[in-house]
C-alpha cells in the first residue's frame, strides 16, 4: 500500500498525473491476462483481443 501512496505523491509533485490512467490500464490488462491463464473464461477473454 505504501508503494501506491508513494507513486501517487511522485506523480503529483512531478506534475505527471497524465501517467495515472496509463498505469491503471496497464494494471487492469495485466490482471486480466493473469486471470485468464488456464481458466474457463480464457476463450471469452481472447475474443476481446
Amino acid at each position: 500500500m505504501d508503494f501506491i501512496i508513494e507513486l501517487w505523491k511522485f506523480l503529483k509533485v512531478r506534475k505527471k498525473l497524465w501517467l495515472a490512467p496509463i498505469i491503471l490500464i496497464m494494471i487492469l490488462i495485466g490482471g486480466l491476462l493473469i486471470l485468464s491463464q488456464g481458466s474457463v473464461v480464457a476463450p471469452f477473454i481472447y475474443t476481446l483481443f
